[in-house]
């Protein structure tokens, strides 16, 4: 065998390593699952866990799932847009446990779950806005800039959102 062909041979299973280490790598982190919509796909990682156990038994678990309020629903190149940025920014942050003590929405997912909750909830929303004086006004000097979630925090994941809160979740796991 002369070196050219060692070479090829060298290069071939190299590309077979690699290509079979990649399928290893997208089979056991559950990749296609992120093409879903399934809300168990978001507890791939253990440390949303505790969201999805409080999402599980708040009032939106019955219409809604996790890509419903925090991606763009109207426009599919959006969704898989942010879907791809946000998983990006989550395995990176998970990888390198750069997220901290407890995980904070972007200003990107901030603005696409407000815009969300006014669609969903679009006659509340308008009867709000258009009595926004009787409704929202309580002592806010930042009415503009308010969300949602600033009254509603407990609607979509409940009071309590940690591992200790929710101690008979910690086996959910997407199944394999």
């Amino acid at each position: 065998m002369n070196i050219e062909t060692a070479l090829r041979y060298g290069a071939l299973t190299a590309i077979a390593i690699a290509l079979g280490l990649g399928l290893y790598l997208v089979k056991e982190s559950k990749a296609t699952s992120y093409l879903s919509s399934d809300a168990k796909a978001c507890i791939n990682c253990h440390v949303m866990e505790s969201y999805y156990a409080t999402w599980q038994h708040s009032s939106h678990a019955q219409r809604a799932v996790c890509v419903d309020c925090h991606l763009p629903v109207e426009n599919y190149i959006d969704k898989y847009a942010s879907k791809s940025r946000d998983g990006w920014n989550h395995s990176v942050a998970f990888t390198l446990n750069t997220y901290g003590k407890r995980m904070l929405i972007t200003d990107d997912g901030a603005r696409r779950v407000q815009e969300n909750c006014v669609r969903c909830h679009a006659s509340r929303s308008k009867t709000l806005i258009k009595h926004v004086d009787r409704y929202h006004a309580f002592n806010s000097p930042n009415l503009g800039d308010r969300k949602c979630w600033d009254c509603h925090r407990e609607v979509p994941h409940g009071k309590v959102r940690s591992i200790n809160g929710t101690p008979d979740n910690l086996g959910v796991r997407w199944d394999r």
